[in-house]
């Protein structure tokens, strides 16, 4: 196997056909360039390149090795410094997903502040239901996703909390429960509670929609929505409730829900979740650029 320092000394030294600016332009000594040149043509057996004392030329050999180890070297070369690049976050673009309006209103101004910061980098916004989250970042169809937690995924790794909202019950327009002031956990006994899907991760599900009271009385578990509208439509016809965030009211207004808040139920809680491993400077940038907004919001 060829060394890096083999196949630059090499290399360069078929174009400059001249040892001393060989050794000027990979900042070695002449003597480095003499020693690795003749290294190499021990391993070949044969002259690689043919010397006196006014000229240094190629030979047949030398010339067919250069011309198939200097795309290959180029291919090498430009793959490594891509991937460096990536990492770095010198270039590129940041594939970010987001559930819902009020998370697409958080990420667009990220996306602004980070762009302000990262001229060199962009930024892909994408919207995604419930369900595409796991997949997408599972799949390295996203970079990032903002989502509510708790999300304890092997695999998955979780930001810091951007932004906290005061959790509410969606309950149908006519239901006993829209004429009050606010409801408790407990009374959620006293419901049927829609259900996430299956397939959302169990630490999110048992959040969201619980079997039971903290008393530990039961749940009635109503039917899956697959996403958020189709939820508040089933809470609408009366099939059930569902736990929400308070932005809830502001973006989703409808005239057959009503939104009540919980008196005890702690607040929901917003972060990013990316692929365990794959924090590369450029999302760790735009993480930063998220929880900056976050704070001056």
């Amino acid at each position: 196997m060829l060394e890096r320092h083999e196949v630059e000394a090499f290399l360069t030294l078929a174009e400059e056909l001249h040892f001393g600016r060989t050794a000027e332009r990979l900042r070695v000594s002449t003597a480095r360039i003499s020693q690795t040149i003749a290294k190499l043509e021990r391993r070949t057996g044969v002259p690689l390149f043919e010397r006196t004392s006014r000229r240094v030329e190629l030979t047949a050999t030398g010339r067919r090795l250069y011309e198939g180890v200097r795309p290959a070297w180029d291919q090498i070369t430009s793959a490594f410094e891509q991937a460096v690049a990536s990492g770095r976050g010198l270039t590129g673009t940041l594939r970010v997903a987001f559930v819902g309006a009020a998370g697409g209103q958080l990420l667009v101004g990220a996306t602004e502040l980070f762009r302000r910061r990262r001229p060199d980098c962009d930024v892909s916004l994408r919207e995604a239901q419930m369900t595409d989250l796991m997949p997408w970042l599972r799949d390295d169809e996203i970079d990032v996703a903002l989502a509510t937690f708790p999300v304890d995924e092997p695999g998955i790794a979780t930001g810091p909390v951007l932004m906290s909202e005061a959790r509410m019950l969606a309950v149908p327009a006519r239901h006993p429960f829209a004429r009050r002031a606010s409801v408790r956990l407990e009374d959620l006994a006293r419901v049927t509670l829609l259900q996430l899907p299956a397939t959302l991760p169990e630490s999110l599900r048992r959040d969201r929609t619980p079997h039971a009271t903290p008393s530990g009385r039961p749940i009635a578990p109503g039917p899956q929505a697959a996403t958020f509208n189709e939820a508040l439509t089933l809470v609408g016809a009366g099939r059930g409730v569902f736990p929400v965030g308070a932005q809830a009211r502001r973006y989703y207004v409808r005239p057959d829900v009503a939104y009540v808040p919980f008196e005890d139920a702690p607040p929901l809680r917003w972060g990013l979740l990316w692929r365990a491993g794959n924090a590369t400077a450029r999302l760790r940038a735009f993480t930063e650029a998220a929880h900056d907004l976050a704070g001056t919001a």
